[in-house]
């Protein structure tokens, strides 16, 4: 049997967690600060330029920058919902808001269910996001949800806000979904009652200063921040050499395994070393601006489960783009197959019955 297919032996996490530096477990509130002030000094001063430059030859480089930027500031919040930005669980929770807030992300509602994200990472059963299809599903979705899933997921996030993953019921904003238990009540609402203000703001905005204004300085690069999240997030699960468990087959460390740092050249340090993700996953204490000391420091114990990609993200996206849609039905431990599959197993089919045809017709 090849080891592709062989559900391979891993380190308890406790070992993994020995070899890490424990310096790198302890957030510093100063820094972490830094970042976030860094950023949104950097959102305002895009936004001034534009708003002085007031020129269609600088708006889709603007589009662009500041939805980079959304995206870093998102990362940030990130952070505070894992509670690697500080010690401080108020601390967290008042820049988690401020940082996810303005770019409409409901701060608790997503901590939450990023949390069972991370808690079944590689799960085909469990997993809440970027999980694969199986062969039958596949086979028998219907044509809109095949063309939403697989040709314009980039923009879904806010959907997924909204309705959640394919098969699974429950909205970020409602605190009777099926993400939460009573005791998040008042998290999820206090976001939800924050998202509202600002949306309620932006409606504002669009009434005095016209529905193009706020287009032009706030809509366009909010929707290239949905793609940044949906193209890192999708590249960070999805991979032809990226194994999804089912049942028994699958632990912690196992499945958070199941992923992948991709490096996304000059932006890397803008996302905040967001790329640096399997050792994120193993232990999402540490602060991104020490991960990648603590993947230097397992890499040499996971040796090729540790998986790293240099390729382009490019070509990275295209691979999966083409290649990562549905895993078998059955076994433990399985691989995505492309669509392609189907069809030349629909084409051998058709073959066959016609050699059968040919065969009856010469007898």
């Amino acid at each position: 049997m090849s080891s592709r297919n062989t559900v391979p032996e891993v380190p308890s996490i406790r070992e993994l967690k020995a070899a890490i530096h424990p310096h790198c477990f302890a957030p510093s509130a100063f820094k972490s600060l830094s970042y976030f002030f860094f950023d949104i000094s950097i959102i305002g001063s895009l936004f001034a330029l534009a708003l002085y430059l007031d020129s269609w030859y600088f708006y889709p480089i603007y589009w662009f920058l500041q939805g980079t930027m959304f995206w870093a500031l998102f990362v940030v919040g990130h952070d505070c919902g894992h509670g690697s930005f500080s010690n401080s669980r108020k601390l967290n929770s008042l820049i988690g808001h401020l940082s996810h807030t303005p770019i409409l992300v409901p701060y608790h509602g997503w901590r939450i269910s990023h949390r069972t994200h991370h808690q079944n990472t590689g799960n085909i059963e469990k997993d809440e996001t970027w999980y694969p299809i199986t062969e039958t599903q596949y086979r028998n979705m219907p044509r809109y949800i095949r063309f939403l899933r697989f040709y314009i997921f980039l923009i879904l996030f806010p959907l997924y806000l909204f309705r959640r993953s394919p098969g699974k019921d429950g909205s970020h904003f409602h605190p009777g979904s099926q993400l939460f238990v009573p005791s998040e009540k008042w998290d999820v609402l206090t976001s939800s009652m924050a998202w509202l203000v600002f949306f309620a703001g932006l409606c504002a905005a669009s009434w005095w200063f016209g529905i193009g204004t706020v287009a032009k300085f706030y809509i366009a690069p909010y929707f290239v921040f949905v793609v940044w999240l949906d193209l890192v997030t999708f590249l960070h699960h999805t991979a032809e050499d990226i194994p999804w468990y089912r049942g028994r087959s699958w632990n912690f460390v196992r499945g958070n395994l199941s992923s992948i740092d991709r490096s996304y050249g000059i932006f890397e340090w803008l996302h905040h070393n967001i790329g640096t993700h399997v050792v994120h996953h193993l232990f999402i204490a540490i602060p991104h601006y020490r991960l990648k000391e603590a993947a230097a420091s397992l890499k040499p114990i996971l040796g090729p489960l540790y998986r790293t990609s240099n390729e382009s993200i490019f070509k990275a996206f295209w691979k999966a783009f083409n290649k990562c849609h549905f895993v078998p039905d059955h076994g433990g431990m399985v691989y995505y197959k492309p669509a392609s599959t189907l069809h030349l197993e629909k084409e051998g089919t058709l073959a066959a019955a016609k050699a059968l045809t040919r065969g009856l017709e010469t007898e």
